[in-house]
């Protein structure tokens, strides 16, 4: 395809696909577009064990690594990212979390009668290595041959940009407002990801169709990708149309063979309607777009506390979203109430399973049949 995104990134198809599965990443890549493996839930030992593998299923195809990286971490003290990992070895982990959230937390758990996990170990007992060892985690990245590196939630560091750019990688960056465009590009970004509220995950409040215009005025001549409610090749020509060079998707790889998501909340989500997701704090303490269960139903009800600040919320759940998710698994039906994961509106699209390729290679040939037949109509 002739787009301009496509020669700068070196890629067949304008498609990204963001995914925390390094089997998506790689299907995706070896397919024409390009694979970004979400490294947030990663230690830097398994991080890079994953990076490895790709690089090897992969070779010299284009692909990269997307690495939160907060601007600031409201729930102790607007601490950097950077600064996190030495305040936390000096405090004890549970003295940072309220009574109310703990025993809100407990109490929940135990109305939905999930059981404890055989072996605490497999909850990773409140690993803090995802929100603080961020620019870790980005320096191994760069240690292999990415293309792209991406930060979310706020500017990417300094560091990182110029750090990226002496070893020719280029440097995306996720907003949800024209404003955050404009301060991403004054960082010295390379490509801008105009993120609208039907996204999974953390997402603003403004719609793509209103969001993607606005950023391509902002930013240009800075190349920008359209995200949020992007699952077909129907929705990507609309992203076209309003400007963008190229469309960053995730919310439709999570119900692919190869996907990560957890077979009792893939089913969920091949049922779900559009309406069926919610804006919720209840699992980073940042709102993000997530699938209703009763977890969120709780949190966001009347008798909740209300989240954490990011990064407390995920330190007090990490080991209550392991028993739920195991306990699920093993056909438990409180937990499988509880269940669920990030995921964008276009999940009431997504119906069956198949392979990551197949999808991509979907999405590309419906682009086609609709941006002939928009031509033709212009021809008649």
């Amino acid at each position: 395809m002739a787009h301009d995104i496509c020669e700068l990134l070196g890629i067949e198809f304008p498609v990204l696909a963001f995914s925390h599965c390094r089997d998506v990443v790689a299907a995706v890549t070896r397919a024409g577009g390009l694979g970004v493996l979400g490294a947030m839930t990663y230690t830097p030992e398994a991080l890079e064990v994953e990076l490895a593998w790709i690089e090897e299923q992969v070779g010299s195809l284009p692909w990269g690594v997307d690495v939160l990286i907060p601007a600031s971490l409201g729930g102790v003290g607007e601490l950097s990212s950077e600064d996190l990992t030495s305040f936390l070895a000096k405090v004890e982990l549970a003295s940072l979390f309220p009574e109310g959230h703990r025993r809100f937390l407990s109490d929940l758990l135990d109305r939905y009668e999930v059981p404890p996990l055989a072996d605490p170990a497999i909850a990773g007992g409140g690993d803090i290595g995802r929100f603080s060892l961020p620019t870790t985690l980005a320096d191994i990245s760069l240690e292999h041959p990415i293309t792209l590196i991406a930060s979310a939630l706020g500017p990417p560091p300094p560091t990182l940009v110029e750090d990226a750019h002496k070893k020719g990688v280029l440097v995306v960056a996720l907003a949800g407002t024209a404003e955050h465009a404009v301060r991403q590009k004054e960082a010295g970004v390379d490509v801008i990801v105009a993120q609208g509220t039907e996204a999974g995950g953390h997402t603003g409040e403004i719609s793509t169709m209103v969001l993607v215009p606005e950023v391509v005025e902002a930013v240009a001549p800075l190349p920008v990708l359209a995200a949020g409610g992007i699952a077909s090749g129907r929705q990507m020509a609309a992203a076209m149309a309003l400007g963008a060079q190229g469309v960053w998707t995730g919310s439709v790889w999570l119900t692919t063979e190869e996907a990560e998501t957890e077979p009792v909340v893939k089913q969920k989500m091949l049922r779900a309607s559009s309406k069926d997701t919610v804006r919720s704090k209840s699992r980073t303490g940042k709102p993000a777009r997530q699938l209703k269960s009763a977890w969120t139903e709780a949190w966001e009800g009347p008798d909740s506390p209300g989240a954490l600040p990011m990064p407390l919320q995920p330190l007090l759940i990490d080991e209550a979203l392991a028993r739920i998710d195991h306990a699920a698994a093993a056909g438990h039906q409180g937990a499988t109430e509880l269940a669920n994961y990030f995921v964008g509106q276009v999940v009431g699209s997504m119906k069956a399973i198949k392979p990551a390729r197949q999808v991509l290679l979907d999405m590309v040939s419906e682009y086609i049949d609709t941006v002939t037949e928009m031509a033709a109509r212009l021809e008649n």
